[in-house]
């Protein structure tokens, strides 16, 4: 009993048929609601497969976005009140207090630098996120290709397809996290050292803006890299070339496919600065909106864009390429009528 229900949760049901010719959608937003509806059970079901491997990058932010927090707070505290009216928010709150008066005249004489206060909590969160993310080339390989099939209507099994085409495609998904995981660190310190070199030479403000640059074209590209990857046979070069020109020449799309990815993130930081949601606690929300279904639908959003972008610029240049995948296309009614007028003949 237990293995047969282990079984169904995996692989699903079996007997269950696809969308007949008359049901199928005529659009890509009509695919995309169709599927997402039917599929919304096993994208959380896949979704708690792949939320384990980000398990550590989410530790991470938790409890270094904790800390950051902390010590931004402390530094405006130092900053508007005097020692008696420190001391008494920190008795307030339950807490020691940690600085002696002569210190903390002295921090607030120097008018504390923000950027010098919370450098290295930054830049250690940044740093162990590197392999945290890194990891997870390979499995979002596996969840893109789940994901691909599912947003055009396919079949594909929870854990078979999902190991099979993290074994297969493993390699360059790799190097692609391992670069995204490494970026935020690289803009980072590069944007405090332009930024302190500018305080000097103004010019140093173009190579910040150029920093910026690279992290919008990078996070523009990837969206179509990992559905690249497990779609075409390609080289490394050609898969991240291929994505940098497609987000580029959608870029419009490419960046608003982006926000969407990051309004769970813009909410939680919106209900925290506006509205005073304390900041372990929207933490903990957002982990567990994430741990749900985040990851499974951001994935799924992702493959039913790239899905027609790929039709539109790469398979319709294909010979014998299939397009439009999962939608109703004018011959499947001229197939109807064909067999409407044979069974009205051989009646």
């Amino acid at each position: 009993m237990f293995g047969r229900m282990m079984n169904n949760y995996y692989y699903g049901k079996s007997g269950k048929g696809d969308f007949r010719k008359d049901d199928m959608p005529e659009t890509r937003m009509q695919l995309f609601w169709d599927t997402l509806r039917t599929r919304l059970s096993g994208i959380c079901r896949l979704n708690l497969l792949y939320m384990v491997v980000w398990l550590p990058a989410m530790l991470v932010l938790l409890l270094s976005t904790s800390k950051i927090y902390s010590n931004l707070s402390q530094v405006v505290m130092i900053q508007e009140n005097d020692y008696a009216g420190y001391v008494q928010i920190v008795k307030d709150a339950e807490q020691e207090v940690t600085i002696t008066e002569e210190q903390y005249n002295e921090l607030k004489k120097e008018d504390v630098n923000l950027r010098g206060y919370l450098y290295n909590s930054v830049f250690y969160m940044l740093l162990w996120l590197i392999p945290c993310i890194a990891i997870t080339g390979p499995f979002t390989a596996g969840m893109s290709y789940v994901m691909r099939n599912w947003a055009r209507d396919e079949h594909a099994f929870i854990w078979s397809d999902f190991k099979d085409a993290v074994k297969a495609n493993w390699k360059y998904p790799l190097v692609l996290s391992t670069l995204t995981g490494a970026l935020p660190l690289l803009l980072f310190q590069g944007w405090i050292t332009y930024g302190n070199m500018a305080e000097t030479n103004a010019i140093m403000i173009v190579p910040r803006v150029l920093l910026v640059l690279v992290g919008i074209i990078w996070a523009i590209s990837i969206t179509y890299m990992h559905p690249l990857t497990v779609t075409y046979d390609l080289k490394l070069k050609d898969v991240m070339r291929n994505g940098l020109l497609l987000g580029i020449a959608r870029l419009p799309f490419s960046i608003g496919i982006r926000l969407l990815h990051c309004l769970p993130v813009l909410i939680t930081a919106a209900a925290v600065w506006f509205f005073g949601l304390e900041v372990m606690l929207a933490m903990v929300l957002l982990m567990a909106y994430y741990i749900i279904i985040g990851f499974g639908l951001s994935r799924f959003i992702t493959a039913s864009y790239t899905n027609a972008v790929f039709d539109r610029f790469i398979n319709s240049r294909i010979e014998g390429a299939k397009v439009n995948q999962g939608l109703r296309e004018e011959d499947d009614d001229e197939d109807e009528d064909d067999e409407v007028k044979e069974e009205e003949t051989e009646k």
